[in-house]
């Protein structure tokens, strides 16, 4: 063997002797020093079972996170993560997630958003003993933007909910759980539309309709109709037909907006609010096709279409002219009476016998005539002004 294969070889010797003696005592300290002490995935139970539904725009809906010590000894400090996925329809303002405060009030889960999703950690840290159970209650919502400034930009239709339980040092997962929420929104119908109207008519009573399909409360909603300004809407409260004034908005030139039930009202999960409105059109309007549009708006601002925005299908109707009236036919001349042909009622009238009901039965009926249209007039003015 010459020089450089000698030397060769007692390398390679020597290096496989570092190496086992490296295997020798990495094997005797492995139990100790290259032991992972933190919680094992199999040591530490989570139970995170998120909402089945939200509503878009919706108030929060609560729920309860519990992590338990499965394990025989104390953990380290865990943290809860939570990734919520939206499938990049929602804007940055879309989510929110609260936790329940040792003092009893909600606070908010930072959560940081990279699109589709947002990612927070409950603030602070535990430890579990042996068998400990820790809950945590949280309530998660789709608010679109904040009270009186909703955003309308994107929507979705599920949320992804990603839970972990972590260990504070190096961050690994120690278990993890997942849960899809269905997502849905407020809806409304307006339902009882004819298919033609006659403007200068007495006008269609029409029933609107807002529903609340979800596990989430509403607040600060209002209800318009939309249609153009040849319309007057009157809405029934208390038995009474009230007439509305419309308002208008800038974005939406040519429309008159009226809010039906009032800003600002609420609805509760999984219930409707019904209404009754009368829709007429003046008497310039006829001859044209009109178009209606039922909409709830959530958290609207100063403007009147502002806001979340759900909007029904657009519906119409054909706007008829009122029929001409009838001309009056022209009085035909009264001849003059002779003194001769003067005297011979008097008579007639002796001849025939008395007829003294006439008169009466001429004054009855003026008196039932003039009844039925201060009736009639009277029943236009209700109809009107309720």
């Amino acid at each position: 063997m010459n020089r450089i294969a000698r030397r060769t070889a007692r390398r390679t010797a020597a290096a496989g002797g570092i190496g086992l003696l490296l295997a020798v005592a990495g094997f005797g300290l492995a139990p100790a020093a290259l032991a992972d002490d933190g919680p094992q995935q199999d040591l530490v139970a989570l139970s995170a079972p998120a909402p089945a539904e939200l509503g878009l725009a919706g108030q929060p809906v609560e729920y309860t996170d519990t992590v338990t010590n499965t394990g025989t000894t104390t953990t380290d400090p865990l943290v809860l993560r939570f990734l919520l996925d939206g499938g990049g329809g929602l804007p940055e303002n879309a989510a929110s997630l609260e936790y329940r405060a040792d003092d009893g009030t909600w606070q908010p889960v930072p959560l940081d958003f990279h699109s589709p999703a947002f990612s927070g950690e409950l603030p602070g840290s535990f430890t579990l003993a042996p068998g400990a159970t820790r809950t945590v209650r949280l309530r998660i919502g789709l608010p679109m933007g904040t009270p009186h400034n909703g955003d309308s930009n994107g929507g979705t239709q599920s949320l992804k909910v990603h839970t972990t339980v972590s260990r504070t040092a190096a961050g690994a997962a120690a278990a993890t759980d997942d849960h899809v929420i269905m997502v849905d929104a407020l809806s409304s119908a307006l339902s009882g539309v004819p298919a033609s109207v006659t403007a200068g008519g007495p006008g269609a009573v029409l029933t609107t309709k807002v529903t609340d399909p979800t596990a989430s409360g509403y607040e600060n909603i209002t209800h318009v109709l939309l249609t153009d300004t040849h319309a007057t809407v009157e809405v029934q409260r208390a038995g009474r037909w009230t007439a509305l004034t419309p308002k208008t908005d800038s974005a939406e030139p040519g429309t008159s907006i009226w809010e039906l039930d009032g800003k600002d009202f609420t609805l509760p999960p999984h219930t409707a609010k019904v209404a009754q409105i009368r829709l007429s059109y003046d008497a310039a309007a006829g001859g044209h096709r009109a178009e209606l549009t039922d909409c709830v708006l959530v958290n609207a601002g100063a403007k009147p279409l502002s806001g979340t925005t759900f909007c029904a299908q657009r519906t119409t109707l054909d706007v008829k002219a009122a029929p001409a009236k009838a001309s009056s036919p022209a009085p035909t001349p009264t001849a003059t009476a002779s003194p001769a042909a003067a005297s011979a009622p008097s008579a007639q009238l002796a001849e025939t016998g008395s007829n003294d009901n006439t008169p009466m039965a001429l004054g009855a009926g003026a008196l039932v005539l003039a009844g039925a249209l201060t009736v009639a007039a009277a029943t236009h003015r209700r109809r009107t002004h309720h």
